[in-house]
């Protein structure tokens, strides 16, 4: 899907800014805002950064040192003045609001006919199946309103979703790919995941509970001095991804060939478009130097060439490949377009890796019919039996709790927008795990490996409606349904009824 079609609303925003005459003695401000703005639209938000925007919008020269000289810093505290003062006079009444926050670059859009955000915090945990697909779905669907007095039960401080492994059994080697766990939403009502899309896999035994953390995170990345990083293709430089996390050249194959999009195009449920522009396609190998001992490989494709609005049209089966690891067939018949469909992230999860004989995994992409391909390859110190625990915060930056644990900014999503809620104060909890969310028609592809038992935890907190709240109202206001690979493990979910008013509630349903 094209860019013009996926920011629709927001650019005829921008339009209507640029159009509104606040810039006709500010064109710094102007030039600034109509950059960031480009990048975002362009899937290129990591190139938003403080020299690129004095070089290539400001007209600043190549020498430009942003030590000595503070001139984006200065235009963009006067954009967010500026954009502050908008919005509370002529732009007060427009759908959609444009906010560069404070301390970055990277503009944020704010739905107001959707705001009806609700993030929380749940604590009781089920265990559930993978799908044989190695797919969890989860589905959060708006149910019949409830009527505006509703019988008072036995408040539920918090709210939470969680997938965990319910056995550590391990597959034979190699291990099985994993597939997403799904989660859909339908707009308006629902705006699930306020705080944080907690869609946390903690890859450990069954019946092991996590409690709500104290104190406040800092934003951080995780050490990543073991881990291996390549993105296919790519023939020099390093990519940062949205994570912190180095990326290298492409390097250790032999065979095939460089492949590119034709032009930047954007990827759905990933923030890191730059992994999925370039791909290694064709017959070839990977033979890369590992450690010994167990590792977690995650491959990354999307389907850029075939498949609906892609270059080449087609449909399922226009390219199938093999997949072998150690010389030991990992993924058969492997088909993008139906495992994730076209211009989606798909990632493939293997988990008790181990390096061949002579000290080397060896990856083998084969064709079946059009030529096989491969975007990024990431390899990570693994634990024995178990995918490493994945937790997600509904934030463009990662963070590490209290108790020491990393949350991945938000990823794998489909739909929905991310939101900041700065305000957001949730008792007894790590009060960054609130302060943004993601709402609307929300959809979740999160990898698992297939056939397995997990336990899901989702975070929430009423942040928009009850006394005193933006959206006014309480109990009732919001009522929805959540399922898991197609079944209700939840009806009429209403967050602000369970948690006892605005507040956190962590649920494993």
């Amino acid at each position: 899907m094209p860019p013009t079609i996926l920011f629709e609303r927001e650019k005829q925003e921008l339009e209507a800014i640029w159009s509104s005459g606040i810039f006709s003695r500010a064109t710094n401000q102007a030039l600034l805002l109509k950059y960031v703005c480009a990048k975002y639209f362009e899937g290129a938000a990591d190139e938003i950064k403080e020299y690129n925007i004095a070089v290539e919008a400001l007209g600043r020269p190549v020498e430009f040192d942003q030590k000595r000289d503070a001139i984006v810093r200065v235009e963009a505290h006067g954009l967010r003045k500026r954009l502050r003062e908008y919005y509370e006079g002529d732009g007060a009444g427009h759908s959609v609001h444009i906010l560069i926050p404070s301390g970055r670059y990277t503009p944020s859009f704010i739905y107001k006919d959707q705001e009806a955000a609700f993030p929380g915090v749940p604590d009781d945990a089920a265990s559930v199946a993978s799908a044989e697909s190695g797919k969890i779905g989860l589905s959060v669907l708006p149910a019949v309103p409830a009527p505006a007095v509703v019988e008072s039960e036995p408040a539920a401080e918090s709210l939470s979703l969680a997938l965990q492994p319910a056995s550590t059994q391990s597959p034979d080697v190699p291990s099985a790919p994993s597939r997403p766990v799904r989660l859909y939403g339908w707009m308006g009502l629902l705006l699930l995941l306020a705080g944080l899309i907690a869609g946390y896999l903690v890859l450990q035994r069954r019946g092991s509970t996590e409690s709500p953390v104290q104190t406040a995170p800092r934003v951080v990345a995780l050490d990543d001095s073991e881990d291996i990083r390549i993105m296919a293709g790519t023939e020099q430089g390093v990519y940062v991804d949205s994570f912190g996390r180095t990326w290298q050249s492409d390097r250790n194959y032999s065979g095939g060939y460089v492949a590119a999009n034709a032009r930047p195009r954007p990827i759905l449920g990933t923030q890191d478009f730059r992994l999925y522009q370039n791909r290694r396609e064709g017959t070839f190998r990977y033979d890369i130097p590992l450690k010994p001992g167990p590792h977690e490989l995650r491959l990354y494709f999307a389907e850029t060439m075939f498949g609906e609005n892609n270059p080449a049209g087609g449909a399922e089966s226009t390219r199938i490949f093999e997949i072998s690891i150690n010389g030991r067939n990992a993924v058969s018949s492997f088909d993008i377009i139906s495992d994730a469909g076209p211009g989606v992230a798909d990632v493939k999860v293997f988990k008790d890796v181990t390096a061949a004989e002579d000290g080397k995994l060896h990856l083998e992409f084969s064709p079946t019919n059009n030529p096989a391909f491969i975007n990024a390859i990431e390899i990570l110190p693994g634990l024995p039996g178990k995918m490493r625990p994945i937790r997600l915060i509904a934030r463009e930056n990662g963070i590490k709790d209290s108790q020491g644990r990393y949350w991945d900014p938000d990823r794998y999503a489909r739909s929905g927008k991310p939101v900041p809620r700065p305000d957001s104060n949730v008792p007894n909890a790590d009060p960054e795990l609130f302060r943004s969310e993601r709402f609307g028609n929300l959809s979740y592809s999160i990898p698992v490996v297939p056939s397995g038992r997990y336990t899901v935890v989702l975070y929430f907190s009423e942040n928009w409606f009850g006394p005193g709240m933006p959206g006014g109202g309480g109990a009732g206001s919001r009522i929805f349904d959540i399922l898991i690979n197609g079944v209700a493990v939840r009806r009429k979910f209403d967050i602000f009824r369970e948690a006892g008013g605005p507040v956190g509630r962590r649920l494993c349903p």
